[in-house]
């Protein structure tokens, strides 16, 4: 009998299968381009979405979601995160592509219509357990 190979993990971050809706911004700054998507997967260093347009690799882009209270450890958020496309992958069926993303830096996202003094705690605990992963 025989065992298959082990294989390690090559990911940094631990990954949450949430499928998220979330706005994606790319392309230059004069013409960005915004499409909405939905996430396969979210980790503090990357994510896995689908769009109706493919984007190319190398490419920066700007994600605009709602992470949960699960990943926040604290309430829910509004987070946008900065990153550069990995892979894209073309659909076998369907007509959404995958992009696979860098995360390289993001930032909590005010909440307009709740307790902000309860929310300024809550950014500072965040920031706190993400530190080590947040670049600007």
């Amino acid at each position: 009998m025989s065992t298959p190979p082990l294989q390690h993990e090559r990911r940094a971050a631990q990954r949450f299968d949430f499928h998220l809706p979330v706005t994606i911004k790319f392309g230059d700054a004069k013409d960005a381009k915004e499409e909405s998507g939905f996430t396969q997967d979210i980790s503090a260093r990357g994510a896995f979405f689908y769009l109706q347009s493919p984007v190319e690799v190398g490419s920066s882009v700007e994600l605009t979601l709602n992470m949960p209270f699960e990943i926040t450890l604290a309430t829910a958020m509004r987070v946008r995160c900065r990153g550069k496309v990995l892979r894209v992958v073309r659909p076998a069926t369907g007509t959404k592509f995958g992009i696979a993303v860098f995360l390289e830096g993001y930032e909590f996202l005010p909440d307009t219509s709740s307790d902000r003094n309860s929310a300024a705690g809550d950014f500072e605990r965040i920031s706190g357990l993400h530190a080590s992963s947040i670049v600007t």
